[in-house]
């Protein structure tokens, strides 16, 4: 008698809800919906800001529905993604792709939609480049991979700006800027947590190629990159005193945990593990509160009564 292999359990929606990355995502998507209330200096146009909400979702969705496609081989040989359901079989190739592609059309449409045409080119445009330049071509060739590539992620405040005012000004680039110099001490500090991961896969990841003291070296320059970004909107009188007291001590305590890091860690050592996971945790705090106190500070003085 020949024993069958066992069938696999069918796929749920929250199969395809992991394919998603929704944890990424709900990230990426506050970063889009902040800067709607900030150039619309209030609450800006309910219909439009729905509209980002689901069509935002979609379309970041659906890059990471497609970044787990292409990436499944070294899915397989990493523990962190080794259960992911194209990984383990639970979703099939074939009905991955055409729901990144439902995801991606349905953004596109939904974004026109609501907002407005620039709106769904740039949703599109991110998906695109995540796709094709980060995932297809960086994230295996060049440790750079990280650094060129967040400019898919950057896009997301440039989406939320032209939902509102269907141009780019150049307050939104201001904030693109500002996500794309934070994503490298963002990425890097979790990268040094599997570090090991990346080089059994041959993903050159910088804390593997450049090992931790060059990295960090990196990630010294970028947190001051960011933190001279984050500050040019009070500079310029784009934002007042509620968010500059935001601003300086997160970006004190930004640079603070990137160079204790690095004071920590010596030539040929790998980084504290705590320390690092702090620093990648804290990176995520840093943006979300930075976007929400950027949108709070526009937005409340014309919106209390007092």
């Amino acid at each position: 008698m020949i024993d069958s292999a066992p069938a696999l359990p069918a796929a749920t929606w929250r199969d395809y809800l992991t394919l998603t990355k929704p944890k990424v995502v709900s990230l990426l998507l506050f970063t889009a919906v902040c800067p709607m209330f900030v150039a619309a200096r209030g609450l800006p146009p309910w219909l439009p800001l729905l509209g980002v909400l689901v069509g935002g979702y979609m379309a970041t969705g659906g890059a990471g529905v497609f970044n787990m496609v292409l990436d499944r081989d070294i899915d397989a040989q990493m523990r962190r993604t080794a259960k992911r359901p194209l990984v383990t079989g639970v979703v099939t190739v074939r009905n991955a792709v055409i729901f990144g592609l439902l995801l991606s059309a349905g953004a596109f449409l939904v974004l026109w939609l609501t907002a407005n045409l620039l709106t769904a080119l740039l949703a599109w445009s991110g998906l695109l480049f995540y796709v094709f330049v980060y995932t297809a071509w960086l994230k295996r060739s060049s440790w750079q991979n990280i650094v060129i590539g967040g400019a898919a992620g950057s896009a997301m405040p440039l989406l939320g700006w032209a939902a509102v005012t269907n141009r780019l000004d150049w307050m939104a680039i201001l904030l693109f800027a500002l996500i794309f110099l934070w994503t490298p001490v963002h990425f890097w500090a979790l990268a040094f947590l599997v570090k090991d991961q990346y080089e059994a896969v041959g993903v050159p990841m910088a804390p593997a190629v450049l090992g931790s003291r060059r990295t960090l070296q990196q990630m010294l320059v970028y947190a001051a990159l960011t933190i001279l970004a984050s500050l040019l909107p009070f500079a310029l009188n784009q934002a007042g005193w509620l968010y500059a007291a935001a601003a300086v001590p997160l970006d004190l305590l930004l640079v603070f945990k990137v160079f204790n890091l690095y004071r920590r860690t010596g030539e040929g050592q790998d980084v504290d593990r705590k320390a690092a996971l702090a620093l990648y945790k804290f990176s995520m705090l840093y943006l979300a509160v930075l976007f929400l106190t950027l949108a709070a500070d526009r937005t409340l003085p014309l919106t209390l009564p007092f």
